[in-house]
């Protein structure tokens, strides 16, 4: 149903996160507001379990100002507009100013993120994520100074931060934070928000703290209406 939790998260809390989920709440209402005001509905969508029927088509919508609303597979986002977006492999990444195409400070979105991956990361049931689930493959620093190159390894990763988080529809997604440690004592950050039952993965790969508030932004904008899992 509309405004239930696709997932099954607990609410732990491990560090003090109010920006960022505050940003995310005012980013949520602000996509809210736009919406109505253009006659759209943004929370007029249901959580569907499989093998029931009657999705709504997506809705076109302009995104809010400075961002433009892209679509990948039904599933809709808005995109800051001087970020550099391409769709490969059934995901939609979205990269910063100044960085390669799916690296450093990347969003990336996938629809039937864990049905089309070999080893069915992130997952399909109600656990939580843990602290060696922020990625498939977890031996590949991705710091800043470290990321280009790709032979530093990983020494450790603990989660920071996990709760749920609302979306545009609605849903509300397992949202986990991890902080990773790298051989060389680089640390980087992973964010990842994850609906299981419809099975979308939205991705920050390798955090860039400047963009807190826009990941958040972001975030809150996924809008999955139109999309059939």
């Amino acid at each position: 149903m509309a405004g239930t939790t696709d997932g099954h998260v607990q609410g732990r809390r491990l560090r003090a996160h109010g920006a960022r989920v505050g940003a995310g709440a005012a980013a949520a209402v602000a996509v809210l507001a736009l919406s109505a005001c253009s006659g759209g509905s943004e929370g007029g969508g249901a959580e569907l379990e499989r093998g029931e029927s009657g999705v709504m088509p997506a809705l076109e919508r302009p995104g809010p100002e400075g961002f433009t609303n892209t679509e990948i597979q039904g599933v809709t986002i808005d995109v800051p507009d001087d970020w550099e977006t391409q769709s490969e492999g059934g995901s939609l990444c979205m990269s910063p100013p100044g960085q390669p195409a799916c690296a450093y400070g990347s969003v990336s979105l996938t629809p039937h993120a864990a049905e089309s991956h070999p080893q069915n990361w992130p997952g399909r049931g109600d656990e939580l994520q843990d602290d060696n689930d922020w990625a498939h493959n977890t031996d590949q620093c991705r710091s800043l100074n470290t990321a280009a190159s790709g032979d530093i390894g990983v020494d450790s990763a603990t989660i920071t931060y996990q709760d749920v988080f609302e979306h545009a529809d609605g849903l509300k997604s397992n949202h986990t934070v991890w902080d990773v440690t790298c051989v060389n004592d680089d640390s980087f950050e992973v964010r990842m928000w994850f609906l299981p039952i419809s099975d979308v993965l939205l991705y920050v790969w390798s955090a860039d703290s400047q963009y807190d508030a826009v990941y958040d932004q972001i975030a809150a904008s996924m809008d999955t209406t139109g999309y059939q899992d």
